[in-house]
């Protein structure tokens, strides 16, 4: 099953409340990655996000989950600075598991 989440709807157009993306990790992210659904993090309408957000967002999910995050967890609509955010909170979490 594909779960969407429109990021926009929780974060407004610009995300950058870590509260915020803790809740919609806790409440809605790591349920249906732990059920195997595909998780679709629609970016849609955000025009920026700090990196504190998007780590509060995926860094547990794949820390827990790992494979089952990396094959299940996706982005959509995310722009150059979006995306970029992305590459390195999973480039951060890829080094840790290197470290550890």
């Amino acid at each position: 099953m594909k779960k969407i989440f429109k990021i926009r709807k929780y974060a407004g157009d610009f995300a950058e409340n870590k509260d915020i993306a803790k809740e919609l990790r806790i409440e809605k992210i790591m349920p249906a990655l732990s059920k195997h659904n595909e998780v679709v993090l629609d970016f849609d309408g955000v025009n920026g996000a700090t990196q504190s957000f998007i780590h509060a967002l995926i860094s547990d999910p794949i820390r827990e989950l790992q494979d089952v995050a990396f094959d299940n967890l996706f982005y959509k609509n995310t722009n150059d600075n979006i995306r970029e955010i992305i590459s390195i909170v999973y480039r951060y979490m890829q080094e840790s598991f290197r470290n550890s």
